[in-house]
């Protein structure tokens, strides 16, 4: 690189190791005074090794390995799961059941809402509205630890249904919770529309259009706050979605406020059909009978987690383990958003746009991303192919995005 370029380039280093991260991800800015004008990102520092572990475990062992994925999406993940070794199985879940695991989601997309709108306000210098979400978040989480025994890793699922029942004491605890967040929640969407201080970090930072969402991939509220209706909730229901269905939330702005918006009117729809279960729960069993051995076969299973779309794959060679368990997870889907959001933007902005698509670093850290140059992605030539494979060992895990 010429010395007159080296002197141009400023590169802010952040992380893996941040008192302002919550878990370890290296991210590098490359500014021009205070605009970024270059991004990129490395994942990859808490792999666990989850996906190979699960061929050494029983496909009822492995349902739990699968919850400690996420800790904040540990039923959705469970729940995926569930739904492919059933589908794998020839064997359906009861419909009580499926109510239930879709109850259990919605009070967990809830208690996932009310934690992100907490770290994404602590983020912005808005600590009031940290301290008064998490607060409230104790309210959902005392409703999943009664019904399930458990706060955060609740194990409701179980291979061919769920492991507790609904009785009407529970239900009437659960009404009493809604009542009260429902109010909350009114008073969380007056504060991100008007609150003077924290409209300015939000309101047309970061912004993605439709047609950039849709080419980035992006899944869940942060495509949804684009305009882009995307949830698989609707696109394709599961558990018991078709019976009790919901609404897809959108907004058009793209922004950060939008996202904020996104989430925050999704919690109404939580609380609805949440009540609309516990109103009308389908009488009937709890679990179908499953075998112990899984027949021979291959199937994926897609569903919308809090923060978008996680998508699993299962192959089954015959036995009581898996062959194969591949998870897809939203944040991995959301990265390139974050990136492309952050060129272009103040580097006081960026802490925020990194805090939009509610990432999980844990969630995505079981791939490598490779970065490319333009002319590899135009032209692949065979004769550079060994040329080509030493860039990909060189680069890989960082994903980048900068100015043209």
């Amino acid at each position: 690189m010429p010395t007159s370029e080296r002197l141009e380039r400023f590169v802010v280093p952040i992380g893996p190791q941040h008192p302002a991260l919550k878990e370890p991800g290296h991210f590098e800015f490359t500014v021009d005074g205070e605009t970024v004008t270059a991004a990129s990102a490395r994942l990859g520092y808490v792999h666990r090794g989850i996906e190979k572990a699960a061929e050494e475990r029983s496909w009822v062992q492995n349902l739990y390995l699968m919850e400690r994925i996420c800790g904040i999406c540990s039923h959705i993940h469970a729940t995926a799961y569930a739904l492919g070794v059933e589908r794998l199985a020839g064997v359906t879940a009861p419909p009580r059941a499926q109510a239930i695991r879709e109850l259990v989601a919605e009070l967990e997309r809830i208690h996932s809402h009310l934690l992100w709108l907490g770290v994404a306000a602590h983020e912005a210098g808005f600590d009031t509205l940290f301290m008064y979400s998490w607060r409230d978040r104790e309210t959902v989480m005392d409703l999943l630890e009664g019904l399930t025994g458990n706060r955060v890793n609740y194990s409701a699922n179980v291979l061919g249904g769920v492991k507790f029942d609904v009785d009407s004491a529970q239900a009437d605890a659960i009404h009493r919770g809604l009542d009260f967040l429902e109010k909350r929640t009114h008073h969380y969407l007056n504060v991100v529309l008007s609150e003077e201080t924290f409209v300015v970090r939000t309101r047309g930072i970061g912004v993605m259009t439709a047609e950039e969402a849709a080419r980035l991939s992006a899944v869940g509220p942060t495509a949804r706050a684009s305009g882009v209706p995307r949830d698989i909730r609707v696109e394709a229901p599961y558990a018991a979605y078709a019976d009790y269905p919901v609404k897809i939330v959108l907004d058009t702005a793209g922004d950060l406020q939008a996202r904020f918006v996104v989430r925050i009117k999704e919690l109404f729809e939580c609380y609805r059909v949440i009540r609309q279960i516990l109103d009308t729960l389908p009488p009937g069993d709890l679990t179908a009978r499953m075998p112990r051995r899984i027949q021979e076969g291959e199937t994926i299973s897609r569903v919308e987690a809090p923060r978008g779309e996680l998508f699993y794959f299962l192959k089954s060679n015959g036995s009581d383990k898996p062959e194969r368990v591949k998870v897809r997870t939203p944040s991995l889907c959301n990265w390139a958003s974050v990136l492309t959001s952050a060129v272009g933007h103040q580097l006081a902005d960026i802490p925020m746009i990194l805090a939009g698509i509610d990432p999980c670093f844990s969630c995505s850290d079981r791939t490598v991303i490779i970065r490319h140059t333009r002319s590899d992605s135009e032209v692949w030539p065979w004769e550079r192919l060994r040329q080509y494979g030493i860039e990909l060992y060189r680069n890989k895990g960082r994903l980048r995005k900068s100015l043209p």
